[in-house]
């Protein structure tokens, strides 16, 4: 599985953090997992692989760590858009792209914004990809 497609599921789980408590999020991912093993014919994606569901698995608990000082940094980055007023799938690509801007190394800025974009084009709202790379280029440092 390529990088966009460990990416694409690690936001579908990610995602889950909305609906759930953090206490539930252990079953959750093991559900998620199941789910997406099962489901063969999805977009191309014909196997999760162990490394696959490690890295997804290794990346999400890394996310869900640092998840309350994600959304601070978003909150100080937003003007009248609070994580609290976000769009749910909105807040979940701001969340991933963040983490992979702020904490992860492997991931080139310009990559982790226009991937953003990506999931935002593909799961959000007509205005999410404009709304997702305005707050992103302020953590590139694009604009202040």
């Amino acid at each position: 599985m390529g990088r966009r497609a460990v990416r694409d599921q690690l936001f579908k789980l990610l995602f889950r953090v909305e609906f759930n408590e953090p206490e539930d999020m252990t079953e959750q991912e093991r559900l998620f997992f199941e789910l997406a093993k099962a489901d063969r014919g999805e977009e191309g994606v014909k196997h999760i692989s162990k490394a696959d569901e490690e890295e997804i698995k290794a990346k999400f608990d890394l996310i869900l760590e640092k998840l309350s000082g994600i959304d601070d940094m978003i909150n100080e980055k937003t003007t009248g858009w609070k994580t609290t007023r976000m769009g749910k799938v909105d807040l979940t690509i701001l969340r991933l792209a963040v983490f992979e801007i702020c904490f992860d190394d492997s991931v080139p800025d310009n990559v982790a914004i226009n991937e953003a974009v990506e999931l935002a084009k593909k799961y959000g709202q007509d205005e999410s990809a404009g709304f997702v790379n305005g707050v992103l280029a302020k953590f590139a440092g694009k604009e202040s």
